[in-house]
């Protein structure tokens, strides 16, 4: 195990400096939150993390959760993450006061959930799902679910899980075939089951509320007909909890995160599972898709924090550990010379590079997101909150795939910077890289973000989101301009703004004809392309701040941490940015490759 898993001060430096987290504490929403008050938060964050989270990451690790007895059977700790979690306002943080929760932004909510993300990816998810669930239940459900589940949830006594996916459904959520029968009473009778439930059970938790997707008898088929349903594990009666006919059917052993339980539910076996209708009928996926955003940002968010606890693990072995030696003048090793450390060549600083690269613009990301989240929340002006939703739904796509797929190259990396011991069990470099590995999955997988982006998000209000989010960027080419040695970086990213155009106005009229399956063919490709500039734009952002900083000769951190910021983003500049050319150049390439025709190819 390494020493540490995360860089806070590059994680206060984007959640301040950066992304300016005071500005937003200005709105009324968040008024009783300063500065000081979220730095004490976050600082015991990673107490707790210190103690709690990172000594037993490989521990959960090696001792996975697993089915037995009609329950799964999880690691001590996950009892310790929801019931202390719960006393410290983890998962109620982000609620409304009046729903018993902290009203903090999302930006530093986000910021106290990566350190955990970071410290031990096993266990957030537990206190996560049941935030995500009960947030659910306090916007969409009546005064009775609230009152009955939404207190316990946030308290970490009760946990909470999303059932949507299907056995015979996967990601396709219109053909789910789990059934509610009406009563005469005010609940419904489920019957189906759900498989990929991650939280689904432990032996700890005293009662587990899911929230259901599932189909009113008679309802129209396709994604029209489904309802949402508070589905508990045991339902609140008088004199206790009862029994609810939600069987545990199996846990699936999984490569990585292998301590966070994935189970396969079996809901009215016996005919008596009871579910509570959550608003209007028929509205469901539209509900779970307003908190989807979250949990988006969630899934980019852990990404993100894996590949940092990596970046820090694999910097540390290349600090201290001794092999080969530097080229002489001549181009030859001098044998007699002491071995250097491994950090001193060439392509170990490359890769290291590139980690950081990677997941700190990762951070950036996310937290840039979860801004906007919280200033389409808190702002009282209606053309600052479309605005804001619009930049919003723009970046999701992106903010849920760059640290899922970009950041499995990154710790891909960092375990080569190991070389044979990153293939060992000893060291914990082979661990991270199993563990993001369902990140790209998790919440809709890679293929359906980038349909998402290039089939939705781009077209979204006659382009206006993407208009937005170029002014955005062009804000930023226009303030590194400035700076004579940032000029020519600001150049390079307007040039592949313009490529952007270039692209869409090669790939719009594919889509204008109807003709959708070529126009989404490459999606996945665009997404890359588009990730690339994105998180070329955060890095300008980024080094435009820091060299502001150093011209201020602002000693609030280091003159090297500054520069390290402007050198990753000329590294990003040089090895990544490029890259879009070639991207680019498949998308509007004319040959056509991976649309079904009459030819079949696997042969």
């Amino acid at each position: 195990m390494a020493k540490e898993y995360i860089d806070i001060d590059t994680l206060k430096y984007v959640l301040y400096d950066v992304h300016g987290l005071e500005e937003v504490l200005r709105y009324e929403r968040f008024q009783d939150h300063d500065q000081e008050s979220v730095d004490l938060f976050i600082d015991s964050v990673k107490e707790f993390s210190d103690r709690e989270l990172f000594p037993y990451f490989k521990e959960m690790d090696e001792n996975p959760a697993y089915h037995k007895n009609g329950t799964v059977l999880v690691h001590k700790q996950v009892d310790v993450m929801m019931k202390k979690g719960g006393e410290m306002g983890l998962i109620a943080a982000p609620f409304d006061y009046k729903d018993g929760g902290l009203q903090l932004p999302s930006m530093a909510y986000t910021s106290t959930a990566y350190i955990l993300d970071a410290a031990n990816n096993h266990l957030p998810g537990y206190a996560g799902l049941t935030l995500g669930s009960a947030e659910l239940i306090a916007h969409f459900g009546n005064e009775a679910l609230n009152t009955t589940y939404v207190p316990k949830m946030l308290a970490g006594e009760w946990g909470g899980t999303m059932c949507l996916t299907e056995p015979q459904a996967g990601s396709s959520l219109s053909d789910i075939t789990t059934k509610a029968v009406p009563t005469e009473e005010d609940f419904y009778k489920i019957s189906g089951q759900k498989i990929f439930i991650s939280g689904g059970d432990t032996q700890y938790a005293e009662n587990i509320i899911h929230l259901v997707l599932a189909r009113i008898e008679g309802a129209p088929s396709g994604t029209k007909g489904i309802s949402l349903f508070v589905v508990p594990k045991h339902r609140p009666e008088e004199g206790g909890l009862q029994y609810n006919d939600v069987t545990t059917v199996a846990d699936f052993q999984k490569m990585g995160q292998r301590g966070y339980c994935t189970t396969h539910l079996g809901f009215g076996d016996t005919d008596d599972c009871r579910g509570w209708l959550v608003g209007e009928p028929h509205q469901g996926l539209k509900y779970m898709f307003l908190m989807m955003n979250g949990a988006r940002i969630a899934v980019g968010r852990g990404a993100a924090a894996i590949g940092m606890a990596a970046y820090q693990a694999s910097l540390e072995y290349a600090n201290e550990r001794p092999q080969g030696r530097k080229l002489t003048s001549a181009g030859k090793k001098n044998p007699d010379e002491n071995q250097s450390l491994i950090i001193e060549h060439p392509d170990v600083r490359r890769m290291l590079l590139l980690q950081k690269s990677i997941v700190e613009a990762s951070l950036s990301l996310v937290l840039l997101a979860s801004r906007y989240q919280d200033i389409k929340q808190a702002t009282q002006d209606e053309a600052e909150r479309a605005k804001y939703h619009l930049l919003l739904e723009m970046i999701i796509p992106i903010v849920k795939t760059f640290p899922s797929e970009a950041g499995a190259v990154a710790v891909n990396n960092g375990l080569q910077v190991l070389g044979g011991y990153g293939f060992c069990t000893d060291f914990i470099l082979q661990q991270y890289y199993r563990d993001i590995r369902i990140s790209a999955i998790y919440e809709g997988t890679t293929g359906i973000q980038s349909q998402d982006l290039l089939g939705r998000k781009i077209s979204m209000e006659n382009g206006k989101g993407l208009e937005l989010l170029a002014a955005e960027i062009m804000a930023t080419i226009t303030a590194a301009s400035a700076y004579d040695d940032l000029k020519p970086y600001a150049g390079k990213l307007g040039a592949k703004l313009k490529l952007s155009q270039e692209v869409l106005a090669y790939l719009m009229p594919f889509a204008q004809k109807g003709d959708f399956e070529r126009y989404l063919s490459d999606a996945n490709l665009f997404m890359e392309f588009m990730s690339i500039i994105v998180i070329s734009w955060l890095w300008l952002d980024m080094a435009t701040k820091a060299k502001q900083s150093l011209l201020k000769g602002d000693t609030k951190y280091s003159e090297a941490f500054y520069e390290s910021k402007i050198h990753t983003m000329k590294f990003y500049f040089k090895y990544e940015l490029p890259k879009t050319n070639a991207l680019a150049e498949s998308l509007m390439d004319s040959e056509v490759l991976t649309v079904k025709t009459g030819k079949e190819v696997f042969v």
